[in-house]
C-alpha cells in the first residue's frame, strides 16, 4: 500500500463532542509556543485540517487536534485544537479528550486516583486535574485562560429579527451571547437547524457592528461563534442552564462547550449572578453536562475577568491509521451546503 502521508489518529468524544487526537505522523511543526505552531499549520500545513477534518475523511461536526511536544518548562505536553473553519486559542471539550488520550494510551503515565497535568494550549497553560480508576479517566477538571467581556447589554440589527440584545464575550473563542427565549428558542434537539441559520446570521451582524481586540493578543479571532443560553435557575444550592453553541460554519455543539461555558461565567460574573465558588452546571442541546466554577477573579489588557474551571468526561471510541493515497482526487476534501452551509 502507498500513502504519501499516515496520520495515528485515537477517536473520543467529550460530553458528546467529537475530539480526534492525531498522536503520530505530522512531523516536525516550527514555532517556540504553542500559538507559534498553531499559526504555522494555519498557514503551511492547512492540508492535515482539510484531510482529517473535510468529506469524505470527516464531517462538519467533528473536531481533531495534534498532541506535540511543549517548549514550555512547565508542560507535560502541547497540543493544537483543528476546526472545521479555524484553529482556536482554546477549546475545552478538546482538551478533555486530548488529556484523556494521553493517560489512557500511556503516552504520559496515569497516576491513580488523580492525575494532575499542565498542558500547553494556543492560548496558553491549561492546567487539569484527572480523576483516573482501573486505567479510565473518569473526570476532566481544566482550568481555563481568563475569559471576560467584550460588550455587556449591547444591540445590534439582524436582518429578519430586527434589534436583537447580545453580549460579546471571550472564553477561549469569542461568542456572540443571545437569550434563546427571546428568538422564540427552547433549546431543544428539534431546533437544530433552525438554531444554525439564526446563529450564523447573528454572528454575521455582531462581526459587522462590534468590534472586538483581544488585548493580550491581537491576532487570537474575533467573533466566530453564537451562543444561545437558555434560562438560569438555582437548585440545591448550583444555578442550573441550558445553552447550545453554534459551530461554524453552522452546526450545533454537541457538549455544553467548554469555551461558550467559559464565557457564560464571565457573563454571569458581569451581570452580579454566580460568584467564585459557586457552580454552574451546563447542559449542552444533548443533554450532555459540564461543572463550571469560577476560580478566581483577574484583569485582561483594561477588561475585569475571570478564571474559569470546567469538567467533565471523555471516551475513547476507537483507533485508527488514516491514509492518503496519491491519486486520491480529494487530498483537500471538499465540503457541501446541505449540512456544511457553504461549498470548498
Amino acid at each position: 500500500m502507498r500513502f504519501k502521508r499516515v496520520l495515528s489518529v485515537v477517536e473520543c468524544h467529550a460530553e458528546g463532542e467529537s475530539g480526534k487526537v492525531i498522536v503520530g505522523g505530522v512531523g516536525q511543526v516550527p514555532g517556540k509556543t504553542m500559538f507559534d505552531k498553531k499559526l504555522h499549520l494555519e498557514n503551511h500545513m492547512d492540508d492535515i485540517r482539510k484531510m482529517v477534518l473535510f468529506e469524505p475523511r470527516g464531517a462538519v461536526w467533528h473536531n481533531a487536534n495534534i498532541v506535540l511536544p511543549s517548549n514550555h518548562p512547565d508542560a507535560d505536553m502541547g497540543y493544537v485544537i483543528l476546526e472545521t473553519t479555524e484553529y482556536p486559542a482554546m477549546s475545552g471539550s478538546n482538551t478533555m479528550c486530548v488529556a484523556t488520550v494521553l493517560l489512557e494510551t500511556g503516552i504520559l503515565p496515569m497516576r491513580e486516583l488523580v492525575t494532575e497535568l499542565v498542558l500547553e494550549a494556543p492560548a496558553g497553560l491549561i492546567r487539569v486535574r484527572c480523576e483516573c480508576r482501573d486505567g479510565k479517566v473518569t473526570r476532566v477538571r481544566l482550568v481555563n485562560q481568563p475569559a471576560f467581556c467584550y460588550h455587556v447589554d449591547s444591540k445590534i440589527e439582524v436582518a429578519g429579527l430586527g434589534t436583537v440584545g447580545v453580549d460579546i464575550v471571550y472564553g477561549g473563542m469569542t461568542y456572540v451571547m443571545v437569550d434563546a427565549a427571546a428568538l422564540g428558542f427552547s433549546i431543544d434537539p428539534s431546533e437544530a437547524r433552525e438554531l444554525c441559520e439564526v446563529g450564523q446570521r447573528l454572528k454575521a451582524a455582531a462581526v459587522e457592528q462590534l468590534a472586538v481586540e483581544h488585548p493580550e493578543n491581537p491576532a487570537i479571532p474575533g467573533i466566530t461563534n453564537t451562543e444561545f443560553m437558555g434560562p438560569l435557575r438555582r437548585e440545591n444550592g448550583e444555578l442550573i442552564s441550558r445553552n447550545c453553541v453554534v459551530v461554524s460554519p453552522g452546526r450545533c455543539d454537541r457538549s455544553p462547550c467548554g469555551t461558550g461555558s467559559s464565557a457564560r461565567l464571565a457573563l454571569l460574573h458581569a451581570k452580579g449572578l454566580i460568584a467564585p465558588g459557586e457552580t454552574l452546571v451546563h447542559e449542552s442541546i444533548t443533554g450532555s453536562r459540564f461543572l463550571c466554577t469560577i476560580d478566581a477573579v483577574t484583569k485582561v489588557g483594561r477588561y475585569d475577568a475571570v478564571v474559569p474551571a470546567i469538567a467533565g468526561q471523555a471516551w475513547i471510541t476507537g483507533f485508527h491509521q488514516m491514509g492518503m493515497d496519491p491519486t486520491d482526487p480529494y487530498p483537500n476534501g471538499f465540503t457541501v451546503a446541505d449540512t456544511w452551509m457553504a461549498t470548498v
